[in-house]
């Protein structure tokens, strides 16, 4: 197949584009068109607590709702198998599916925080009943999902220009669990 530009799945194979010997991973792929493709909705896997957990992430993070909740069987006692949801306006899928499968710190989610309140209220939210604080701003919730709650400033503290104080600041980060801005600004300009 030529390179360029290509089609999404399910678009219109030129005939004289049949051959199988193509590494497209059986896409129907046309040169010159457009790629389309569909957002992206990161998906959760949970034993049986999706509902929940979707409950607490949209009462913590602003912005947030419920979307639907597909039962497994009539009415609103029937457990959830999956809980479609929004998290500052992006699509999220909360799924119960087995025992097996666990969280880990290879797949997190990061909040920028403008204020000291809003570290705060995201880091006491999502370490509270069973949560678990990390080092330097990362922490499990009572589900053993990872979060980083990051400080908007943090960047131009570790990494601004005066290279003594973005060291400083590294520093008093690596002896944090939760990011206290005061703190690191104190360490950049060397107060």
């Amino acid at each position: 197949m030529a390179q360029g530009a290509w089609t999404s799945v399910g678009a219109e194979q030129s005939s004289d584009d049949d051959d199988d010997d193509d590494d497209d991973n059986g896409a129907d792929m046309q040169p010159g068109k457009e790629l389309v493709m569909s957002a992206i909705t990161p998906c959760l896997w949970f034993e049986s607590e999706a509902e929940e957990a979707a409950a607490l992430y949209t009462a913590v993070v602003r912005n947030s709702r419920i979307l639907t909740v597909a039962r497994s069987g009539a009415g609103d006692d029937a457990p959830a198998v999956s809980v479609s949801f929004e998290l500052d306006g992006r699509p999220f899928l909360a799924l119960n599916g087995a025992p097996a499968a666990a969280f880990s710190d290879a797949v997190s989610f990061q909040i920028g925080c403008t204020s000291q309140d809003e570290v705060d209220h995201y880091w006491d939210s999502l370490t509270a009943d069973g949560g678990q604080a990390g080092r330097c701003g990362w922490l499990k919730d009572r589900y053993g999902v990872s979060w980083q709650v990051v400080p908007t400033a943090l960047p131009s503290l570790i990494g601004g220009e005066d290279a003594a104080g973005a060291q400083r600041a590294l520093a008093a980060m690596l002896t944090m669990e939760k990011l206290e801005i005061g703190v690191l600004e104190r360490a950049y300009s060397g107060d």
